[in-house]
């Protein structure tokens, strides 16, 4: 009896305290949850702050907000006075033949009217003053030798040398043919080649006549070049009836050329005046207004002329010269420039969107005196003031979609 009494006594033992084990033990695991359950609400209170800088960045840089309304800049445009093809000429041979004289000996080369250009030998002309003293010696018919004067005056013989030849009998075997102007002689196959647009010296900064087009400050492209080169034309070329051989700009007007980027372009108008200096005295300037303005593709470039007409003696053909223009821009949000960043070919701002900034991609147009011009509608926006300070050059390359904001 009282060794069953010990036996039960030793059992509740071993049942009390093995239920207790387990009641603590699973005290714990439910207390181990419990404390996990809480840390997993603390983590996801802070998940919007602790995404990757390429999608946000946390900062406390000063905000902007972006400007609107018309705006007007002064913008920089760059070309070259080159000679007025208004007050050109050609230089034509009347009769087929073969060059035996050449006295041009470069293109450009001054000349004056009356100026003797080259001989040309030609059997069509020797031909027509062998009929010219047989109708002179075969009777007195003024009328077929007037005629016969005709036919070598319209082959190029001057009236001199037609008289002289009735005189002495003597054929003259080379028509000489003159300058009809006062000018600067081309060769008609280096013209085309004058008018192929050039990169100026400046190119390499921008994009060539820097600061020449529409507020961005720059242009590819120049104004046609004015070269002094010796002529292709030699001594013993044979030329047709009629071939145009050279062409006399004549001296006295001149035109500068500008040229322009096709945004640019818009911002000009006939007859608009413009101040002009050579790049090589600023200080003195020329006016002028504009004459025409022409749309150019040369060379796979698509651009525009706009020339201004000038008599004045003292610009020469191949001078550089620089003008500005005010341009007037409607329309669009303004920031600084340092406000945006180039990521590539997007335009990519900063927004403040509670305690982060997000970027955001945004449509640029011109950019003129430090400012930008964005098309994107960014009123409401606050925009960080200065994006290089936010940019992750590791990580930076995913944006936002304003759409979705």
């Amino acid at each position: 009896m009282r060794k069953n009494y010990i036996v039960n006594i030793i059992f509740i033992g071993l049942f009390i305290s093995t239920f207790g084990f387990i009641s603590c033990k699973n005290k714990s695991i439910k207390d181990a949850h419990a404390g996990h359950s809480k840390e997993m609400t603390i983590d996801s209170s802070i998940a919007s702050l602790a995404k990757p800088v390429n999608a946000q960045v946390i900062s406390t840089i000063s905000t902007i907000t972006p400007e609107s309304g018309t705006r007007i800049f002064s913008a920089e445009i760059k070309g070259q006075i080159t000679y007025d093809t208004r007050n050109q000429t050609s230089i034509s041979s009347r009769v087929a033949g073969r060059i035996e004289r050449l006295y041009i000996k470069y293109n450009y080369q001054p000349v004056k009217q009356g100026q003797l250009i080259m001989e040309i030998y030609s059997p069509d002309l020797a031909a027509a003053q062998r009929e010219l003293l047989f109708i002179a010696r075969s009777g007195n018919d003024d009328n077929m030798l007037s005629k016969a004067k005709q036919r070598l005056s319209l082959l190029g013989m001057q009236p001199e040398q037609i008289n002289q030849v009735l005189k002495t009998g003597n054929i003259l075997y080379r028509v000489p043919v003159y300058s009809n102007a006062t000018g600067y002689i081309l060769e008609k196959q280096a013209a085309s080649v004058s008018n192929a647009p050039t990169t100026s010296s400046s190119a390499a900064s921008t994009d060539g006549m820097d600061n020449m087009g529409a507020a961005t400050g720059s242009s590819a492209v120049s104004a046609p070049s004015i070269l002094s080169t010796p002529v292709m034309t030699r001594e013993g070329q044979y030329v047709s009836a009629g071939q145009s051989l050279f062409t006399i700009y004549r001296a006295g007007n001149v035109v500068a050329e500008f040229a322009l980027k096709p945004e640019m372009a818009s911002q000009v108008k006939r007859g608009q005046k413009l101040i002009f200096h050579t790049s090589a005295d600023k200080e003195k300037v020329y006016t002028g207004a504009i004459g025409l303005i022409q749309p150019v593709v040369r060379s796979g470039e698509n651009f525009t002329l706009a020339r201004v007409y000038i008599s004045n003696k003292d610009l020469l053909p191949g001078q550089l010269v620089s003008a500005n223009i005010p341009v007037v821009y409607k329309g669009g949000w303004w920031l600084p420039r340092k406000a945006v960043w180039q990521l590539g070919n997007k335009s990519i701002v900063f927004k403040r969107q509670g305690d982060v900034f997000v970027p955001m991609q945004v449509e640029t147009s011109v950019e003129a005196e430090g400012m930008v011009m964005v098309a994107t509608a960014i009123g409401d926006w606050q925009v960080a003031g200065n994006a290089s300070y936010l940019v992750d050059s590791e990580s930076f390359i995913k944006t936002t979609d304003q759409q979705k904001q």
